[in-house]
Protein backbone atom coordinates (compact mmCIF):
# COMPACT_ATOMS: atom_id res chain seq x y z
CA UNK A 1 0.00 0.00 0.00
CA UNK A 2 1.41 3.93 -0.99
CA UNK A 3 1.56 6.00 1.74
CA UNK A 4 -0.27 9.62 1.56
CA UNK A 5 2.89 11.18 1.87
CA UNK A 6 4.68 8.84 -0.88
CA UNK A 7 1.16 9.66 -3.64
CA UNK A 8 1.80 13.36 -2.81
CA UNK A 9 5.20 13.39 -3.38
CA UNK A 10 5.00 11.17 -6.66
CA UNK A 11 2.19 13.96 -7.98
CA UNK A 12 4.30 16.87 -7.23
CA UNK A 13 7.30 15.24 -8.63
CA UNK A 14 5.05 15.08 -11.92
CA UNK A 15 3.60 18.82 -11.56
CA UNK A 16 0.24 17.09 -11.20
CA UNK A 17 0.20 15.94 -14.12
CA UNK A 18 -0.20 12.59 -15.59
CA UNK A 19 3.17 11.43 -17.32
CA UNK A 20 2.15 9.34 -19.84
CA UNK A 21 -0.52 11.86 -21.37
CA UNK A 22 0.47 15.36 -19.87
CA UNK A 23 -3.10 15.81 -19.38
CA UNK A 24 -3.04 17.65 -15.90
CA UNK A 25 -5.10 16.26 -12.43
CA UNK A 26 -7.00 19.88 -12.62
CA UNK A 27 -8.47 19.11 -16.21
CA UNK A 28 -9.60 15.81 -15.70
CA UNK A 29 -13.02 14.42 -13.38
CA UNK A 30 -11.13 11.43 -12.06
CA UNK A 31 -8.51 11.29 -9.50
CA UNK A 32 -5.12 10.15 -10.95
CA UNK A 33 -3.58 7.04 -9.56
CA UNK A 34 0.23 6.36 -8.36
CA UNK A 35 1.12 3.27 -11.08
CA UNK A 36 4.14 0.86 -10.65
CA UNK A 37 5.99 1.56 -14.11
CA UNK A 38 7.45 -2.13 -13.51
CA UNK A 39 4.23 -3.90 -12.07
CA UNK A 40 4.53 -5.75 -8.61
CA UNK A 41 4.18 -9.15 -10.65
CA UNK A 42 7.08 -8.36 -12.39
CA UNK A 43 9.13 -7.65 -9.56
CA UNK A 44 8.67 -3.73 -9.42
CA UNK A 45 9.34 -2.24 -6.05
CA UNK A 46 7.01 0.53 -4.51
CA UNK A 47 10.17 2.42 -4.61
CA UNK A 48 9.97 5.88 -6.05
CA UNK A 49 12.03 5.22 -8.52
CA UNK A 50 9.45 2.91 -9.74
CA UNK A 51 6.44 5.23 -9.07
CA UNK A 52 4.63 7.49 -11.32
CA UNK A 53 1.66 9.52 -11.35
CA UNK A 54 -0.76 8.40 -14.55
CA UNK A 55 -4.13 9.23 -15.42
CA UNK A 56 -7.05 6.50 -14.73
CA UNK A 57 -6.87 5.65 -19.15
CA UNK A 58 -3.35 5.75 -19.33
CA UNK A 59 -3.01 3.46 -15.84
CA UNK A 60 -6.11 1.01 -16.96
CA UNK A 61 -4.61 0.50 -20.41
CA UNK A 62 -1.09 -0.06 -19.37
CA UNK A 63 -2.02 -2.35 -17.09
CA UNK A 64 0.85 -4.94 -16.23
CA UNK A 65 2.58 -4.25 -19.72
CA UNK A 66 6.23 -3.72 -20.02
CA UNK A 67 6.42 -3.90 -23.88
CA UNK A 68 3.95 -3.17 -26.44
CA UNK A 69 4.53 -3.70 -30.59
CA UNK A 70 5.59 -0.49 -32.68
CA UNK A 71 2.91 -0.17 -35.17
CA UNK A 72 5.14 1.28 -37.75
CA UNK A 73 8.12 -1.61 -37.26
CA UNK A 74 5.77 -4.44 -36.04
CA UNK A 75 8.66 -4.67 -33.44
CA UNK A 76 8.00 -5.22 -29.83
CA UNK A 77 9.60 -2.20 -27.87
CA UNK A 78 9.94 -1.08 -23.92
CA UNK A 79 7.07 1.15 -23.28
CA UNK A 80 8.08 5.08 -22.29
CA UNK A 81 9.47 4.88 -18.73
CA UNK A 82 8.75 7.83 -17.08
CA UNK A 83 12.11 7.61 -14.36
CA UNK A 84 14.47 6.96 -17.24
CA UNK A 85 13.27 8.03 -20.07
CA UNK A 86 13.21 11.95 -21.36
CA UNK A 87 9.27 12.51 -22.96
CA UNK A 88 10.64 14.97 -25.27
CA UNK A 89 12.08 12.00 -27.04
CA UNK A 90 9.98 9.84 -27.43
CA UNK A 91 6.74 12.05 -28.09
CA UNK A 92 5.86 15.32 -29.64
CA UNK A 93 2.43 17.19 -29.40
CA UNK A 94 0.73 18.57 -32.65
CA UNK A 95 -2.66 19.72 -32.46
CA UNK A 96 -3.73 17.69 -29.55
CA UNK A 97 -2.46 14.56 -31.31
CA UNK A 98 0.49 12.86 -29.12
CA UNK A 99 2.65 11.40 -31.95
CA UNK A 100 5.43 8.84 -30.78
CA UNK A 101 8.76 9.60 -32.45
CA UNK A 102 10.53 6.77 -31.29
CA UNK A 103 9.73 2.83 -31.27
CA UNK A 104 9.08 2.68 -27.72
CA UNK A 105 6.97 6.29 -28.15
CA UNK A 106 4.66 4.38 -30.79
CA UNK A 107 4.36 1.82 -28.92
CA UNK A 108 3.12 3.62 -26.39
CA UNK A 109 0.75 5.77 -27.27
CA UNK A 110 -0.87 2.82 -29.49
CA UNK A 111 -1.15 0.92 -26.09
CA UNK A 112 -2.68 3.93 -24.01
CA UNK A 113 -4.64 5.15 -26.66
CA UNK A 114 -2.99 8.31 -25.95
CA UNK A 115 -5.16 9.38 -29.34
CA UNK A 116 -9.04 8.75 -28.13
CA UNK A 117 -10.68 11.34 -29.73
CA UNK A 118 -12.03 12.61 -26.27
CA UNK A 119 -8.37 13.34 -25.29
CA UNK A 120 -7.36 14.84 -28.00
CA UNK A 121 -10.25 17.18 -27.93
CA UNK A 122 -9.48 17.89 -24.88
CA UNK A 123 -5.64 18.72 -25.30
CA UNK A 124 -6.84 20.77 -28.30
CA UNK A 125 -9.04 23.18 -25.79
CA UNK A 126 -6.34 23.06 -22.97
CA UNK A 127 -3.52 24.29 -25.60
CA UNK A 128 -5.81 26.52 -27.25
Amino acid sequence: MIDAATREFVADRANHRCEYCLLSRADYCWSFHVEHIVPRQHGGSDSLGNLAYACPRCNRYKGPNLTAIDPHTGRIEELFHPRINTWEDHFQIARGTIIGISGSGRATVRLLQMNDENRCELRRELLG
